[in-house]
């Protein structure tokens, strides 16, 4: 059975508690770049064993580390591409040391994900964030543009060197989709952005250590009929963002779990159907009252609701 889990920074917060009081002692972490003492490197053996102490000690067990260290060189196949590529094999090493089974990444050069307004007004006077393609400002980036097949190309180089690593230290690399999944954003191509490039990525070098994160929200941008991709891609996904969104990939907004676009009871049977017994996560959730808007997505009160919704899906699904 799928399991619930919440992200968790390394640096305790209200959410520690919170989460702790809706049963939730899963967590997706970070990384410990706030923490790091003289000579550490974020993908050390010592820092990181200090982040999963600090989890365990506030009662959570770390399955799946959702940062990365720097790695637009990686992507852009630029000169420091490979000291880059060795910062992640060091990572996935030490995460196999620690026992921590998967790590989300993702292929989007120069930014992350991008929102243009982060307070749209939505329901009983909560903000969720939204996306325009027509209100990206100019200078999102500095770099010249470059094309989808030079990161295809970045990107196999990337598994190349990493895949044979994690496969070694039992770690999943789970490919995180483009957020939102268009391209170009300013003459920079985005390739992790449609189910037929996600079927690219997992047959470009088969392995059961080359899987996905099943990000509904951008997922449900991709196709009609998100509980048939789900199953289509069965064992290729190592994790769950499990969350809604209202629109077109140009223009969208995030929504609260119950009144997105896509069937939320319909998905969790899929999950069921193959059998999926990994971390899902909620991701991004409405500010509520009295909470703060100051990160956008990610604020405390607005979990309580889409934990309290995921689980009683769960357990209808699973009931039998």
């Amino acid at each position: 059975m799928l399991q619930i889990a919440e992200f968790i920074s390394p640096t305790p917060s209200p959410v520690w508690r919170l989460a702790q009081q809706c049963g939730v002692t899963l967590a997706v972490g970070g990384l410990p770049f706030d923490t790091l003492e003289a000579n550490e490197r974020v993908c050390d053996l010592a820092p990181l064993t200090r982040m999963k102490q600090r989890y365990e000690e506030g009662g959570f067990k770390l399955e799946v580390i959702e940062a990365r260290p720097p790695l637009n060189k990686a992507k852009r196949g630029l000169p420091g591409k490979d000291e880059e590529i060795d910062v992640v094999c060091e990572l996935l090493v030490n995460m196999g040391r620690l026992g921590i089974p998967v790590w989300c990444y993702e292929w989007m050069t120069d930014f992350n994900w991008v929102r243009t307004n982060f307070a749209t007004p939505s329901r009983g006077g909560s903000v969720v964030t939204s996306f325009s393609a027509d209100d990206v400002p100019d200078d999102i980036t500095s770099n010249p543009p470059i094309s989808e097949e030079e990161l295809w190309t970045s990107l196999e180089y990337f598994l190349r060197r990493v895949l044979p690593v994690a496969e070694k230290a039992g770690v999943k690399l789970s490919m995180h989709p483009d957020d939102p999944p268009i391209t170009p954003i300013k003459g920079v191509s985005r390739i992790m952005r449609t189910v037929p490039n996600f079927r690219r990525l997992v047959e470009m070098l088969p392995s059961e250590h080359n899987t996905i994160t099943m990000c509904q929200g951008n997922f449900t941008l991709m196709t009609d009929d998100l509980p048939s991709v789900i199953r289509s891609f069965a064992d290729k996904i190592s994790f769950v963002h499990f969350r809604d969104v209202r629109g077109v990939p140009t223009r969208f907004e995030e929504t609260w779990h119950d009144a997105g676009k896509t069937d939320m009871l319909a998905c969790m049977k899929a999950y069921r159907e193959i059998g999926f017994d990994g971390v899902l996560r909620p991701d991004h959730v409405p500010t509520v009252e009295g909470d703060s808007n100051e990160n956008a997505g990610y604020s405390a009160f607005g979990r309580l609701y889409a934990i309290g919704y995921i689980r009683g899906l769960q357990q209808a699904v699973y009931a039998n």
